[in-house]
């Protein structure tokens, strides 16, 4: 079918510098954003196709254009997603260079439309099988990976979870949101690309010598590769009244449905200050009768981000209303015909409790692996290698659920559990099943968001010594760096972007911030490297 072309001269040579970027207007059908790399230009997609970030701010490296609020990449040549979080690539449209003049040619639907799917081959009888198991975007990216390199197998995803797998981060955020809403493709996608999607399934155990799987409906199913992807599943505390009726954990749509349900105007407390603790407070704040966090330290998150920056989330949240207890946990829970009335803290202080949340963490959705001969840790982690295979051929595992080497911090095996790793986990693993494994290269990159303020953060802190702050915590603009000795290991901001993708940009290249750099002047590294391989836009 003929597609309606739109082409205009969107401005002259000279107004781009190389490692330049500019929003253009074509021909008043949209909007491209055009790049200048050495004497080539290129003109794609101008929104991340994830949440829609305008890529002119975002960073512009080796290639590539990192987006400023989340860190996924494309390629300024095809448009193509290397980065993470999302799975859809975004347009990329015809340049042409002619008497001092650039001159951009596109379909001029592309030109409304943020996303693009790169092309998948189908299915065809007589080939390799591949089964994955687990619901979550490790999933979708292994199986979406397969078919875009030339995977004609069977490839099916296994999740005990009863929808299509989703966006299971905006549960927290958008309690009352529907399955439908959040799902990363729909039932339309998997089946035009030959992916079966079997829910409301679990697995019971794993065979390895014969390489089937069991599940608990006692049907089975062989395979020649085996991804495992489970994730992690909410650790449930061990206290009396736990079990009572209007105490939560939250995992599902259901269980964000119930809550916001159940919550609206009632006292809510909320035991653990971690991410989904506190986005979840954010969400009830205007909506309950009074919300409570219970925090074992002196402040929330302050493990991860420092008590300094940890204070910025406190305040937040009480400026909304929101009330913590520090060095607190919950000792019980009382109810009155069977519900939960009021939560008993360690302190011995009592609060009224109609529903109570459990954000304590998770622990790794394992267990069936436990006679399979897959090696796990104490913790039930499984080991894998930069390919993501783990100690058995053809068997591989992902996301949540695995300790990996990470390069840039000399291949120490860590767990890390973010969004847009478990993708690059998915992609890597799909690699390793076609033969061609590519080592996992991909730099930590996660943020929050709470009463519509994002913190973004990038990097591998654990163990840092330092932290160096610039700009007013008490204003809400600032970026944190954690150093350890005299370089810096991660960096944490609000208000300050593109800063974190810039980090993240130097981190990816293997080069390194000092503190001593760092010290008077945020900014100071953000020019130090070689200008063919490094470019921004500050």
């Amino acid at each position: 079918m003929a597609t309606e072309q739109v082409e205009a001269i969107v401005c002259d040579v000279d107004d781009l510098k190389s490692g330049e970027m500019k929003e253009v207007d074509v021909g008043g059908a949209g909007t491209a954003l055009l790049v200048r790399d050495g004497d080539n230009f290129y003109a794609m997609g101008p929104k991340c196709s994830h949440y829609g970030a305008p890529l002119i701010k975002g960073v512009l490296c080796n290639g590539r254009v990192r987006c400023p609020w989340h860190g996924a990449c494309f390629n300024i040549k095809s448009g193509d997603i290397e980065e993470f979080p999302g799975l859809d690539s975004v347009p990329s449209y015809k340049v042409e260079v002619s008497d001092g003049k650039v001159k951009v040619r596109a379909d001029k639907a592309a030109l409304t439309n943020v996303k693009r799917q790169k092309a998948m081959c189908q299915s065809s009888p007589g080939n390799k099988g591949v089964l994955i198991i687990g619901g979550g975007p490790s999933s979708v990216a292994c199986a979406e990976t397969l078919r875009q390199e030339g995977f004609q197998g069977d490839i099916t995803i296994i999740s005990r979870d009863k929808y299509l797998p989703y966006d299971r981060i905006k549960l927290s955020k958008a309690m009352d949101i529907k399955p439908d809403a959040i799902a990363l493709r729909n039932a339309d996608f998997y089946q035009s690309n030959d992916i079966t999607v079997k829910t409301n399934k679990e697995v019971k155990a794993v065979n390895t010598s014969d390489k089937t799987v069991k599940f608990v409906d006692d049907s089975s199913s062989s395979y020649d590769s085996l991804l495992i992807a489970t994730g992690g599943q909410p650790r449930v505390l061990p206290i009396p009244g736990v079990d009572l009726k209007n105490v939560f954990s939250l995992r599902t749509p259901d269980d964000a449905n119930a809550i916001a349900a159940a919550a609206t105007g009632k006292n809510v407390v909320i035991i653990g200050s971690s991410f989904i603790g506190l986005e979840v407070a954010s969400y009830m704040h205007d909506k309950a009768a009074s919300v409570h966090v219970l925090c074992r330290g002196q402040c929330p998150l302050e493990h991860v981000f420092g008590k300094r920056v940890g204070q910025v989330f406190t305040k937040l949240h009480e400026d909304k209303g929101v009330k913590f207890h520090f060095e607190a946990g919950i000792k019980e829970f009382v109810g009155v015909d069977g519900a939960v009335t009021e939560a008993i803290l360690s302190t011995g202080v009592r609060i009224p409790a109609d529903v109570a949340i459990l954000g304590v963490g998770v622990v790794p959705a394992t267990s069936f692996l436990k006679d399979s001969g897959i090696e796990m840790t104490d913790r039930g982690f499984i080991p894998v290698n930069e390919n993501m295979a783990t100690n058995v051929k053809d068997v591989y595992a992902a996301g949540d659920i695995v300790e990996f080497p990470l390069f840039s911090v000399g291949g120490k095996s860590v767990n890390i559990q973010h969004w847009q790793m478990a993708h690059a986990h998915g992609r890597n693993a799909a690699y390793s099943i076609l033969g061609k494994p590519s080592p996992i290269r991909s730099v930590p990159y996660f943020w929050t968001v709470m009463y519509g303020k994002s913190v973004r953060y990038t990097g591998y802190g654990p163990g840092y010594d330092d932290i160096v702050v610039h700009g007013d915590l008490e204003d809400n603009k600032f970026v944190a760096f954690y150093t350890k000795g005299d370089e810096v290991v991660a960096v944490a901001s609000l208000n300050f972007d593109p800063i974190v993708s810039q980090a993240a940009e130097m981190f990816q290249a293997g080069k390194t911030i000092t503190k001593q750099e760092i010290q008077s002047d945020p900014k100071s590294w953000v020019t130090r490297s070689d200008p063919k391989s490094w470019v921004t836009r500050l």
